[in-house]
Parts: structure tokens; sequence; C-alpha cells
């Protein structure tokens, strides 16, 4: 008898554990979507959507470096297309689509690539120009 109440007792303990092993299981799964959302997805939506920035800055006159690494300066824009200009040559005028562009120089000099400044360096900029 004793042994009897013994299996009982442990085929009532059984499930009870198998439910906590599921919810710590459902846990960690939780956690490795959470993880890989923040070091994967939400990074790349921040660099679309950066490009996409870039993109919509796009004018006649300024300097684009290609996908396929040519440099190239912009002659006209249209919705998706810019016609870009190669080289020394006015007859190498080649349309392409606005996403083939990676980089953009602006024709007064600035660079889409470049970072922007902090407010600390900023600040140590002018606190330079004062000295």
């Amino acid at each position: 008898m004793n042994l009897m109440s013994i299996s009982l007792f442990l085929d009532n303990a059984a499930p009870a554990n198998a439910t906590a092993g599921i919810g710590v299981t459902v846990g960690y799964f939780a956690i490795v979507i959470l993880a890989f959302y923040f070091i994967a997805i939400r990074p790349q939506r921040k660099q679309e959507k950066t490009h996409a920035a870039m993109l919509t800055t796009v004018e006649p006159g300024d300097s684009v470096l290609t996908v396929s690494g040519f440099y190239g300066v912009i002659i006209d824009v249209m919705d998706d297309v810019v016609i870009v200009e190669f080289g020394n040559n006015k007859n190498c005028r080649i349309p392409m689509k606005k996403d083939s562009i990676v980089e953009v120089e602006k024709a007064d000099g600035t660079s889409s690539a470049e970072p922007k400044e902090s407010k600390d360096t900023k600040k140590e900029k002018k606190e330079k120009e004062k000295k």
C-alpha cells in the first residue's frame, strides 16, 4: 500500500512539473525573440529610415556613389529614377534607380555619410574658437 500511495503522489506531481517546464521554455523563447529583435531587426529598420531620408534630399548637381562603386553627378531627379553622369564624358548619362545610391555628397561639399556632430562636440568646438 505504501508503494501505491507513492506512485499516486508522483503521478499527480508530474503534470505540475511539466507545465512549469513549458512556462520556462516559453519564457526562454520570448527572451530569444526579444534579443533577436533588438540585435537584428531594429538596427536594420533604423538604417533603412536614414537611407530613405538621404534619398529624399538628392538634387541635381550632387555627387553620388552607387552600389556598384561608380562615382557620378546627378543630372536629373524623378520619382524613383535619377539620371547620373559618369566621368568627364558628357554623353555617358545613365538612368538608374534611387535605391542603388549608397552615398551622396552635396554640391556644397557636405556628405550624407558623415556622422552628425553631437552637442558635446559642438560645445567643444565653440570653446576652442573662443580661446
